[in-house]
């Protein structure tokens, strides 16, 4: 597979299925944001953390995969197969939010409760996990922007949303295991 293939040169791409778009539509944007996620995923991955982390983060890595897919296909692409839409049967269901609901809960059975925002930083690789979460959060944003144009898989917000609360707890759990300071954010009076 050739890298460059010169298609994109006067600034559209194509979609799943051969449509071509603008680079700067709000398709491209929103599985742009997904990758760019995935890039932020795969630093964190890379700092030295516990193997179990290390194995939920690649498997949230291969989703992702599945969610720029499924936002690179336009819904007129989109074919059934056994009344069933294909991308959907990709590798996005339910068990996927369930792990990280399941992760975030055996996280924070160790972590004190939150009693404030805390301030992002403390560590590097909790510095990471904060701007993955906020990468995560514009993301899913993203992807609502789209459904409101096109439609997106229900299953792909939820998913995108779940897992900015699984960074958002892996940075807490991170600052706890690396004895960071987690600062908390007390309004000024």
């Amino acid at each position: 597979m050739k890298i460059y293939t010169k298609t994109g040169d006067k600034g559209t791409t194509a979609l799943f299925g051969g449509t071509r778009v603008p680079k700067d539509h709000i398709r491209i944007e929103s599985y742009g944001t997904v990758d760019e996620l995935n890039s932020y995923i795969g630093l964190i991955r890379d700092q030295e953390i516990n193997s179990h982390y290390k194995n939920i983060l690649i498997e949230v890595q291969d989703r992702l995969f599945t969610v720029g897919a499924i936002l690179a296909t336009p819904p007129e692409k989109e074919v059934k197969k056994n009344g069933q839409l294909r991308l959907q049967k990709l590798g996005i269901i339910d068990s996927d939010i369930e792990l990280l609901e399941n992760e975030i809960d055996v996280m924070e059975e160790s972590l004190q409760p939150m009693t404030h925002f805390v301030l992002p930083g403390g560590h590097t690789t909790v510095s990471y996990c904060h701007i993955a979460r906020c990468v995560c959060r514009r993301a899913e944003r993203i992807a609502v922007h789209l459904d409101h144009n096109e439609p997106v898989s229900e299953i792909v917000i939820r998913y995108l949303n779940r897992l900015s609360d699984y960074l958002f707890v892996l940075a807490r759990k991170l600052s706890s295991d690396l004895n960071a300071e987690e600062v908390k954010w007390i309004p000024r009076k």
